[in-house]
């Protein structure tokens, strides 16, 4: 039976997964500010050194620039302790600028697994692997 700290826990990352399907950058802006610490530590694939919610908003606007229609689905959340695991598809057509590239108008899916460590109901930590080779080669910037 879970516990309460881990319902709590995945209750804030539902918030902060709900919010990014809005596609609403002020709501997903303001969801971040309300559930990640400003001093996360975070290690995914796109940040750069900006302050944890300001790379998470760069994040957000970056992706949905180059797929407006993005949407994460979850298909498994496991919590234990302080950490909520995250497996999602990420499906998307890429009708924006992306990396560096013209929009290819490609439909992309592709898997990420992200743990976010939790402290007093707020994101501290976020992990996160995603597989951008197989969004590249969906996308054609590298061979298959």
């Amino acid at each position: 039976m879970p516990t309460a700290e881990e319902v709590a826990n995945q209750a804030t990352y539902r918030r902060f997964h709900d919010a990014a399907n809005t596609r609403d950058l002020d709501l997903i802006a303001k969801v971040i500010d309300e559930v990640v610490a400003q001093d996360a530590r975070i290690s995914t694939p796109m940040l750069d050194d900006a302050p944890a919610t300001e790379a998470l908003r760069q994040v957000w606007a970056t992706l949905f620039r180059a797929f407006p229609d993005l949407v994460v689905t979850n298909e498994e959340l496991i919590a234990h302790d302080d950490k909520v695991v995250a497996r999602n598809v990420v499906t998307g057509t890429n009708d924006g600028e992306y990396m560096g590239r013209a929009p290819t108008g490609k439909v992309v899916m592709y898997d990420e697994i992200f743990i976010f460590r939790c402290v007093d109901g707020r994101i501290a930590e976020i992990r996160g692997v995603v597989d951008v080779l197989s969004q590249k080669r969906q996308l054609g910037f590298v061979a298959a």
